[in-house]
């Protein structure tokens, strides 16, 4: 077959977008945050004294959190906490290596040898496209105040969010005061890359690789971002650190913000693509165990580190997962061993991602026996997931995207309503007699899911009239690695 070249008019194209984007960096650099050369001399005074006063202590940097809302904190010359920076730096490693390798190698256990090159090329780059798009905006428009349904332009190209390095001080994101906003960004940074990474599960053997691309990029700028503001920013409209929220939702560490997100999306893309002309079992399950290990030994990184400082908080965000997650790859194991009659390495490395997905919402407010609950309950609900839920949507969700997903973020999210404890988390939920944090949980999935439906079907529809969103019936029957990479797995 003859594939098509791009155009000389297109990579012109291309060349001058990038052109422009540089242009736009140095012109949106602010020179109040540029630092003196190496070497070069300081500016002299207008004037020496007279006399040398006595030298006075230097007061102390201000406490970063004077205020327990992070739209009043203050926020200059803050010392960050070198324990709590230490302990998200590692985060930020444990969290990305979560997509790579680690959902690369889940996902591309699991599809046919043919197709496996794309599928752990489609994690590695998307890891780079967001990781650009994050850093020139969506950071500023998730992570900073603007308004309750989007963020400001303050860290667009992240500028500003340099700290004072000589002194050892810095301007801290309100969201996280006792660390250096630079790591806080790439934190956040990390659930931005593993989420839209997520939705390839749906789509996987039968997207074109432009297309996903296109579509992963806008939808990280026009529903991950928003989304992430309404319940993890400072002033987002249904965030629980927002003083003045139209209701608080609980999301520890991304149910709604991350699993629903992308499972929803993900069954809209299915949806859209339509079935693939054929397919069969996965290539190789131990890679899908090794990528599903790495996931479970990054989610540490996910919740626990979604305390964003190493107190009592991330101890007991570590105990629930480790505990939800066994729970659930157990759970998984016996419903498949009795409906099925036999016990799968597929089966139960699905189980313990569904465990995991189901937790994350919950982490920071539950104790250990609401997490074996989840745990059950992920177990259960996550098999008819990607099984009779499947097959009544009848959408080809080749990797169960939606089954683990998003039934997982919706059980995670309804019960950390119903089992969050107020010493645990600050919060009492229903099982304490507080039942608003449930009817804030459903008004929370249902919103989440209703945007992220709606726009991310209007950009499948918008992509797939301009470039189109399926590889043709002949790439499908050669495999995606040979026809669009040019590559194959030996």
């Amino acid at each position: 077959m003859t594939l098509k070249k791009p155009s000389r008019a297109g990579l012109v194209a291309l060349a001058l977008g990038v052109l422009l984007g540089l242009f736009l960096s140095v012109a949106a650099y602010n020179t109040s945050y540029a630092q003196p050369a190496p070497g070069a001399a300081p500016a002299a005074p207008a004037a020496a004294p007279a006399a040398a006063p006595a030298a006075t202590p230097a007061p102390p940097p201000p406490a970063c959190a004077a205020d327990p809302d992070p739209k009043k904190a203050v926020l200059e010359k803050c010392t960050p906490n070198s324990g709590d920076t230490a302990w998200m730096l590692t985060s930020v490693a444990l969290v990305l290596m979560m997509t790579i390798p680690g959902l690369g190698l889940f996902y591309g256990g699991m599809v046919r040898k043919k197709n496996v090159g794309d599928t752990v090329m489609t994690s590695f780059a998307v890891t780079c496209l967001v990781t650009i798009i994050y850093a020139i905006l969506t950071y500023s428009t998730s992570f900073t105040t603007g308004g309750p349904f989007l963020g400001g332009f303050s860290r667009v190209f992240l500028q500003g969010i340099l700290s004072d390095i000589s002194n050892g001080t810095g301007t801290p994101n309100g969201l996280a005061v006792t660390i250096p906003e630079t790591v806080y960004m790439c934190f956040q940074m990390t659930f931005a890359i593993i989420t839209p990474a997520l939705i390839a599960g749906a789509f996987a053997e039968r997207m074109k690789f432009s297309a996903m691309l296109w579509f992963i990029g806008l939808w990280s700028i026009l529903v991950y971002s928003p989304i992430a503001h309404w319940v993890w920013g400072a002033d987002g409209f249904m965030s629980n650190g927002n003083s003045d929220a139209m209701f608080k939702v609980l999301d520890f560490a991304g149910g709604t913000v991350v699993h629903i997100n992308a499972g929803v999306a993900g069954l809209m893309c299915a949806i859209c693509l339509g079935k693939r002309k054929d397919s069969g079992p996965g290539h190789n399950m131990v890679l899908t165990m090794i990528g599903a290990s790495l996931l479970w030994v990054g989610w540490f990184g996910f919740n626990a580190g979604s305390a964003v400082t190493a107190g009592m908080q991330a101890g007991m965000a570590m105990t629930v997962t480790q505990i939800a997650t066994a729970v659930a790859a157990f759970t998984w194991m016996l419903v498949e061993w009795a409906i099925r009659g036999k016990p799968t390495v597929i089966g139960m490395c699905s189980g313990a991602v569904a465990g995991l997905v189901a937790i994350t919402p919950a982490s920071g407010f539950v104790g250990p026996v609401g997490s074996m609950v989840i745990g059950v309950a992920a177990g259960v609900f996550c098999y008819w997931g990607v099984t009779g839920l499947k097959r009544m949507l009848g959408a080809d969700d080749a990797l169960d995207c939606f089954g683990v997903h998003g039934v997982g973020g919706i059980v995670g999210a309804l019960l950390t309503g119903v089992f969050a404890i107020n010493e645990y988390g600050g919060t009492a939920g229903l099982i304490e007699g507080n039942v608003a944090p449930m009817m804030n949980q459903i008004k929370g999935i249902i919103i989440v899911i209703v945007y992220d439906a709606i726009v991310s079907l209007i950009l499948l529809k918008i992509i797939d009239a301009i470039i189109g969103l399926r590889v043709t019936a002949e790439v499908e029957r050669e495999g995606l690695d040979l026809a669009l990479h040019g590559e194959t797995v030996q």
